[in-house]
């Protein structure tokens, strides 16, 4: 949970603020744990779980780490460390730039702001091109969250570890060779990591930036990439919208007038109480226990919107932040999307023909849902007609609703009550183009099941969360050839999501800052696939596939001032596919902040 403000007490530290200062009362319970986590003696290390408090199970296997011990106090962690597969780098000649080298300290409104410049060395065209974002950080600080951005488009979004008094390293590589047509010449640089540092919060985040250029050969050709990158990015620097419940996000944009293609890469993290909207529950219940609870209700949906029509939508994941839930669950091993966060993609090619007539369009994100700030921005994607200086056509379908039908119930229980939220989205959107190869149709259609159940009990100082939320996308593309000469063609694409959550969470004490018990366990599991076909019921050929676990239990306890239980265990797996196409496996154990298992093995997982 990133703070934005300084909390020299608890009720101060149940503020949080967006990263343009506006601040936002959440419930204790979030105070409660940053209140914890900052309270502690410099170079102490938290989490740990009592026997008993387990996480429900997922619909997928994980090793189940052993309970952490209630009696123990960690005394530091090692560096944060991965089960992800690591970024592939061709064989080919390379020039490595270090594009920033920065210390984040009281930072905020103060983002780094430097020029992007292609090495003369490797002019291009490149196989891959690697962003490297990597950090130190010693003494006691929060989790913050971070952006780059090249030329105006948000690259990487990430958030960063909580450190021990001994300093800790990590780093995170992402491959931004589908931003090429911004890298081709020099662009302007943004790098924002909101942080405070004083005498209480002294950890400083050492950042470097460097992006490597991998020239491409014949064996190693340069991949299709689109033809322009349009950032919706704020005209503010950093460039991401602080959205509060109600709010949109809305940029004008001018397309190509021969646009055959358009792919909107949304992000979407929320803040203070929507840091963790997943145990959000309504707000009558929430009302009742505004000490422990966040209210709005757990569903929430990213809205994408051409000229106010409804044109798509992307399901958030559950991220947790390194300080969310008991900080030290995530030590060493960081939750699912924490410090590499995935983009959402969304094929707006049914509206191109609305958009190739050389008038401004407005583009609208909306978190849908939002009880309080959602960090949110976007990138477009588009191809364009290399044989046609225009194109034309129509939108022809879309049934896709600005509000989903989202149920919720109520079960009072003694202290509580047992909730049950559900929805389900099915929609498609169609259009055509008219271009130098022919009419090409679009057909975007998505199934999305969301259930989230949630028992409180003890007055909301105990929750029992499990969400579960999947979903379906296939964008079909037909080709009518020109002229009626040769014979069309139909290809889809699949991809596939699922993002099971458990949550046990609990405080058996609290009565001041420095006397409290806090308990949790979480086991969060990501189930990504992508599928083509071509023919209209050809197979269906597996492109590429995750399924990353991750389970961890954790304690702390402080008792006159004094920390008498802070240990973790924790647990990952990922096995699936490289972004080369191999299978990779690899499972990692953990307790009290070491490394005590690391196995990767052979595997098979497609065809």
């Amino acid at each position: 949970m990133p703070e934005r403000t300084p909390a020299s007490s608890p009720a101060a530290a149940t503020r949080r603020n967006t990263p343009h200062g506006t601040g936002r009362a959440t419930a204790a319970l979030r105070g409660l744990r940053r209140t914890a986590r900052t309270l502690l003696a410099a170079g102490a290390v938290l989490a740990a779980a009592t026997a008993g408090l387990t996480a429900a199970p997922g619909p997928a296997s994980a090793a189940s780490p052993a309970a952490a011990s209630p009696g123990y106090v960690e005394s530091g962690y090692q560096d944060p460390v991965t089960a992800l597969p690591p970024v592939s780098r061709p064989d080919t000649p390379h020039c490595s730039v270090t594009v920033m080298r920065h210390d984040f300290a009281s930072s905020y409104g103060q983002p780094y702001t430097g020029t992007v410049t292609p090495p003369s060395a490797c002019p291009g065209p490149w196989a891959k091109v690697v962003l490297t974002w990597s950090g130190s950080v010693a003494g006691r600080q929060y989790d913050r969250l971070a952006g780059v951005w090249i030329g105006g488009a948000e690259v990487l979004r990430t958030s960063t570890p909580e450190p021990d008094d001994d300093g800790i390293t990590w780093h995170v590589d992402k491959d931004v060779t589908s931003f090429t047509p911004l890298l081709r010449g020099p662009q302007p640089l943004v790098a924002d990591l909101g942080n405070i540092v004083d005498s209480t919060y002294t950890g400083v985040y050492h950042m470097t930036l460097t992006l490597t250029y991998y020239q491409a050969d014949h064996r190693h050709p340069a991949p299709a990439v689109a033809d322009q990158v349009l950032p919706l990015s704020a005209d503010s620097s950093p460039g991401w919208y602080s959205l509060s419940p109600g709010q949109s996000a809305t940029r004008s944009v001018v397309f190509p007038r021969n646009l055959v293609h358009a792919r909107l890469e949304v992000y979407a993290r929320g803040g203070g109480c929507d840091e963790q909207w997943f145990d959000a529950a309504p707000d009558d219940l929430a009302a009742k226990y505004p000490d422990y609870l966040c209210g709005g209700g757990p569903y929430r949906e990213v809205q994408v919107a051409v000229d106010g029509r409804p044109a798509g939508l992307a399901q958030p994941y559950p991220v947790v932040y390194s300080g969310g839930i008991v900080p030290t669950l995530w030590r060493p091993i960081p939750a699912v999307d924490q410090f590499l966060t995935l983009p959402y993609d969304i094929d707006l090619t049914p509206f191109a023909g609305l958009l190739v007539d050389g008038q401004p369009h407005a583009i609208t994100l909306t978190p849908y849902g939002a009880a309080d700030t959602w960090t949110v921005d976007g990138t477009l994607f588009l191809d364009t007609d290399h044989h046609a200086a225009r194109t034309s056509g129509a939108l022809t379908g879309d049934t896709l609703g600005a509000d989903p039908h989202v149920a919720t119930t109520e079960e009072p229980g003694d202290g509580g009550a047992a909730v049950h939220v559900s929805a389900t989205r099915d929609w498609y959107t169609e259009g055509y183009l008219d271009t130098s190869a022919g009419r090409i149709t679009t057909r975007v259609q998505q199934h999305v099941s969301y259930r989230n159940d949630d028992t409180v009990t003890g007055g909301g100082q105990h929750q029992v969360v499990a969400q579960r939320d999947a979903g379906t996308t296939t964008v079909t593309t037909t080709t009518a050839p020109a002229h009626g000469a040769g014979h069309g063609s139909v290809r889809a694409a699949r991809h596939t999501w699922s993002y099971p959550i458990d949550v046990d969470m609990s405080i058996p004490v609290y009565t001041d800052g420095n006397n409290y018990d806090l308990r949790g366990a979480v086991r969060q599991q990501r189930v990504l696939s992508d599928l083509t076909r071509n023919g209209p019921a050809g197979p269906w050929r597996p492109d590429a596939l995750t399924d990353d676990t991750v389970s961890a239990t954790g304690v702390l306890a402080r008792t006159g001032g004094t920390v008498v239980s802070s240990d973790g265990t924790g647990s990952e797996r990922f096995v699936g596919t490289t972004d080369t196409g191999g299978c990779y496996e690899r499972t990692l154990a953990a307790e009290h902040g070491w490394v005590t298992g690391d196995v990767v093995r052979g595997c098979h997982v497609l065809g």
